[in-house]
Formats: C-alpha cells, sequence, structure tokens
C-alpha cells in the first residue's frame, strides 16, 4: 500500500510549504528544527468520529493484513501463561523464555507441582520473575481445582484467575477461543488517546469508549491492528508520520517526524526490515516479508 501524502481533510493544518519555510527561520534561531504539528483539530460529532475511527481501521487492515498474536502459542493454556509473563517486558523477550517452560511443564496439572525456584530461574530473563513464578503456578493450580485442568472460555472465569486481569482475559478469548474482545496495553491506550478516540485513561473506560465505536465483531483484530501500529510506527517519543498511511485522519500528525526519508529509519520490525517479535510466526506472517525472531541464546545483547 503506498502512503498517502498529508492532505486537508477538513481540518486545519500546517502544511508542507509552510512547515518547510519555517525551518530555516528555526534553525537561524538557534533553536531545534522539527515540524510543528497541526493545528486544532476541529470538534468531531459522534457520527463523525465513528466514521474516522472505523476508516482508520480499515487503513491498517490493509497496512497490517497479517497482524496477529505476537505472543507463540500452540493451546490457550500456553497463550494464557505467554500473556501474564508479557507484563513488564516485550512479547520478544517472552518468547525466548516459554519454550523452556513449555517444554519442562506442558500442562496446568505439571506446572502447579513445580518448585518455585526451578521456575523463577527460568522466567528470569522476563523480569519480575518472581512474583510472575507466582502469578502462573497460581493460575495453573486455579485451573486444576476449578476448571479441570482446562482454560475456561468465559470472561467472569478468567478474572478470577491469579494475575489475571481484563486486558489478559481478552487477549485468550479473542486469540484462542474466537471470541470478540479488546486488548487495552499500553500501546493501544496511547494511539486512542492520540486520535481522539477517547479521552478517557483508565484502561476499563477505554474499553468501553471504543468498543461502542465498532461492531463487537471488528473487536480483536481492530486491537490487532492498533497495537501493531505502535509497536512499528506510531511510537511513544517519536512516531514516524512522514510514512504514516492515516496522516490524512490523525489529530496528532506532526508530533513525530514528518520528512518521509527520516521516518522510515524509525520503523521497527518487519516494516524496518528487522526480525518481528514471534520464534513461530504464521505462515501469513512469513508471506509477507516477516522474519522470525531469534531464540534466546542466538539472541545477542537481548
Amino acid at each position: 500500500m503506498s502512503i498517502r501524502a498529508f492532505t486537508n481533510i477538513g481540518t486545519p493544518s500546517l502544511s508542507a510549504a509552510a512547515a518547510k519555510k519555517a525551518a530555516p527561520e528555526r534553525a537561524a534561531s538557534g533553536k531545534a528544527v522539527a515540524e510543528q504539528p497541526q493545528a486544532a483539530w476541529k470538534p468531531e460529532s459522534h457520527t463523525a468520529l465513528v466514521r474516522r475511527a472505523r476508516r482508520i481501521d480499515r487503513e491498517l487492515a490493509e497496512v497490517y493484513p497479517y497482524a496477529h498474536p505476537e505472543l507463540d502459542f500452540e493451546n490457550p493454556f500456553q497463550l494464557l501463561v505467554a500473556t501474564v509473563l508479557s507484563a513488564q517486558t516485550t512479547d520478544l523477550r517472552v518468547n525466548q523464555t516459554t519454550p523452556t517452560l513449555f517444554a519442562k511443564y506442558p500442562t496446568p496439572e505439571e506446572l502447579a507441582e513445580a518448585n518455585p525456584e526451578e521456575v523463577e530461574e527460568i522466567l528470569r530473563p522476563c523480569g519480575f520473575f518472581r512474583a510472575k513464578t507466582k502469578s502462573v503456578i497460581g493460575l495453573s493450580k486455579a485451573l486444576v481445582e476449578s476448571f479441570g485442568g482446562q482454560v475456561p472460555g468465559r470472561l467472569e472465569d478468567l478474572v478470577k484467575l491469579p494475575g489475571v486481569g481484563r486486558k489478559t482475559a481478552f487477549v485468550v478469548l479473542g486469540n484462542a477461543f474466537g471470541r470478540p474482545g479488546i486488548t487495552v496495553d499500553t500501546h493501544f491506550q496511547r494511539l486512542v488517546r492520540r486520535w481522539r478516540w477517547t479521552a478517557e485513561s483508565e484502561p476499563d473506560k477505554i474499553e468501553a469508549a471504543v468498543g461502542a465505536l465498532f461492531p463487537k465483531s471488528d473487536w480483536t483484530d481492530l486491537s490487532h491492528h492498533v497495537i501493531w501500529h505502535g509497536r512499528r510506527m506510531c511510537h511513544a517519543r517519536k512516531p514516524a508520520c512522514g510514512v504514516c498511511p492515516i496522516a490524512p485522519l490523525c489529530p496528532a500528525y506532526g508530533e513525530g517526524e514528518t520528512d518521509p526519508e527520516k521516518a522510515k529509519k524509525l520503523l521497527k520490525y518487519e516494516k524496518g526490515g528487522f526480525p518481528g517479535q514471534r520464534l513461530k510466526p504464521p505462515q501469513v506472517y512469513l508471506d509477507a516479508g516477516g522474519r522470525p525472531a531469534p531464540p534466546l541464546s542466538a539472541a545477542s545483547g537481548m
């Protein structure tokens, strides 16, 4: 998909020509040369917001048609454990760690009976390994005692498990059971606020506000599209505005690098020509040019 030029869609913005003209003036004054963000975004009706939000999702679906959960898993139990382990670390780090964990403890029954010190040693690379060890052993025991060793497919049951909140539950429901849910992680929170889909800051309120803009059947794929865009292009500190396919729809255009050549250098993972986060990604991702991540033993400097 080609990157569209930034155009005025009924909201005021700083034109490329004006920004270019202003740059030498800022440089001459000794100030950092940077594109200015666009002018104030006009208030939208709810109908206009719904249309813009859904158009953004459609555009992102074209950019990331192969978007998928970035945690390696083969069954609901593995996805549940991996998602709990992903708190405050990267999916890549989890994917490099879980092969050893699941090779030694492949079922809830075995992990429930595990020696905590041995599990801690395996999980050390994930950070907060003591707390995470307590959570994964605890949820395994709960699965055995309350659900016959099976991961439940209901939100109200999942959130009762140790270390499992709504975000984790929706990851499992959407990707292991095919039941729609919105995953409000840090990337999702940042982007939907940046796009002014909502001004809420609490995850459950963000979930409700964004969910109201889309059909329930879209929620899981929407989560993937937004999170992938946040990881690859719309970064927290310096978004790659100059190559962003939804620039005409973004109230925050100009907060990041607007020069296309410079913006390209900010792209991550397959968009920047680098490996992704999964050791065993879906074939559709590989077919699209993505490369699998290296195992922990082969990842220098990780």
